[in-house]
């Protein structure tokens, strides 16, 4: 592992020494010319991140079999790109946009909207960063024994990243995330056969779950419906505009590439999300009546026992905390360069006399440096399970949703109805989150569906009702 971070150190090296210029677009889209091979793994990485392997487990632990949606709604993400990001990387390439604030400013013209979006993603970013440092904090302490405690294993991967991440920039990241993509894909992969080949098949795993979980086995009741369908719309338009996703839109060499490495990220789910959602459902009869926070370390669990029995396969625990490592890893230094983006192109630079590339650069890495360390604070005191901080997150990028897919493809769409929808929606979303936390007897869920369902429903509504032309089309 030490060898691993001395690697990504040097990869970080590398891309500063590959910088071509220093500025904002070299810095923040690796100079707008990504490769296939690069783009496809550096979406895949940032994709699955620290819930796919322990949030995602932990879930299907805590669910059973209805949370086999976990491999619907991160397929209807990909569907959801192709609803916007060819005709937006057209739109990237003429008009030199680096982040979604650069879209929407361009798009509605509306200093308000741009800003109120921005805050909203750099805070959903920040949680998002927040909800993977928990995650790697468990790898951490669980796969050394507590030698390496829950919080010095956040301070020590907050800073590699923070370091590599300054060093070079997306380029430094994009190839950091090749690195960790071919890791998390091998080692997801790795687990699964080695997880079958110890505790039986998936249909001896089921006989067992009949006698020891026979509520598994149970039709969903409608609230049971309503989440599954909220949990996939939510994920799909919430996931789908990621700022650092977007970020890799940009930063595609051409259409062409951009399309075939979305195409490829079709068949990811299968052979990621699957896996790990069986990998939690074998956790429930290997491990039973775990905790929430016992439950989101599962796989970790499984893997300890699986080395613990089979002689010569404690190489399969270096794997998967490799591949848990990097993936989040690779997915909290690109929120990290998004968030850095956000502020300098949107916030900073808006209200700043300053407009030197390199200062403007300089700034948006000490912001960086803040944001990290905020985040790794917030994710050692916190209390929160790594599946409840995703949704949060989810709960607020969902509202931005409209402006990113109805302004991409209504024309006459003004920004008007959209600001409305957007603030309707997020005060919505906040309420309800708001009102199930200081009083634990009205549910974040109302009639099973998500906080953030319910402000995107209320979002959408105004957007039509302001915009009567939409709705006849």
């Amino acid at each position: 592992m030490i060898t691993y971070f001395v690697l990504l150190i040097g990869i970080g090296i590398a891309g500063r020494i590959a910088r071509k210029e220093n500025s904002m677009a070299d810095f923040y889209l690796s100079g707008r010319n990504m490769g296939l091979t690069v783009l496809f793994l550096t979406l895949y990485a940032t994709q699955y991140s620290g819930h796919t392997l322990i949030g995602f487990p932990g879930q299907a632990y805590r669910q059973g079999y209805i949370f086999i949606m976990s491999v619907t709604f991160m397929t209807a993400i990909i569907g959801a790109y192709f609803m916007y990001a060819p005709k937006l990387f057209v739109l990237s390439k003429k008009y030199k946009f680096i982040t979604i604030g650069n879209y929407v400013q361009h798009r509605f013209n509306s200093d308000t909207l741009t800003v109120l979006i921005t805050i909203s993603c750099i805070i959903a970013l920040g949680n998002f960063i927040l909800s993977n440092l928990k995650a790697i904090g468990y790898i951490v302490e669980v796969s050394t024994g507590g030698a390496i405690s829950f919080e010095m294993g956040i301070i020590l991967l907050s800073v590699i990243m923070i370091i590599y991440e300054t060093l070079g920039g997306m380029r430094s990241v994009a190839w950091t995330d090749a690195v960790q993509g071919i890791l998390l894909l091998i080692g997801v992969i790795t687990i699964f056969i080695v997880i079958q080949f110890h505790y039986g098949s998936l249909p001896e795993i089921a006989d067992k779950i009949k006698i020891s979980n026979p509520e598994f086995w149970k039709p969903p009741e409608m609230l049971q419906k309503n989440l599954w369908f909220s949990t996939i719309i939510v994920f799909m338009f919430g996931v789908s505009v990621y700022p650092h996703a977007i970020q890799r839109i940009y930063s595609a060499r051409n259409a062409k590439i951009l399309k075939r490495s979305l195409q490829l990220m079709i068949f990811m789910p299968l052979v990621t999300t699957f896996f790990m959602f069986v990998v939690g459902i074998v956790g429930v009869t290997v491990f039973p009546g775990l905790s929430k926070q016992g439950s989101d370390e599962i796989a970790l669990y499984l893997i300890r026992d699986i080395a613990g029995n089979i002689e010569g396969i404690h190489l399969l625990i270096v794997l998967f905390i490799s591949a848990a490592v990097a993936a989040i890893m690779s997915t909290v230094d690109s929120a990290l360069l998004a968030i850095s983006s956000l502020f300098t192109e949107d916030i900073y630079k808006r209200y700043s006399t300053v407009k030197s590339e390199a200062k403007l650069t300089f700034v948006g890495k000490a912001f960086s440096w803040i944001v990290m360390g905020i985040m790794a604070t917030l994710a050692i005191i916190l209390p929160e399970t790594i599946w409840r901080l995703t949704e949060i997150k989810l709960e607020l990028l969902c509202q931005v949703s409209p402006a990113v897919f109805l302004g991409i493809n209504f024309k006459r769409l003004g920004y008007k109805e959209i600001l409305a929808g957007f603030a309707a929606g997020t005060v919505v979303a906040l309420v309800i989150m708001s009102l199930s936390y200081f009083d634990p007897s009205f549910s974040n869920k109302p009639l099973g569906f998500h906080a953030g369902f319910w402000g995107l429903a209320v979002n959408m509504i105004i957007v039509i009702i302001y915009n009567r032309k939409l709705l006849r089309n």
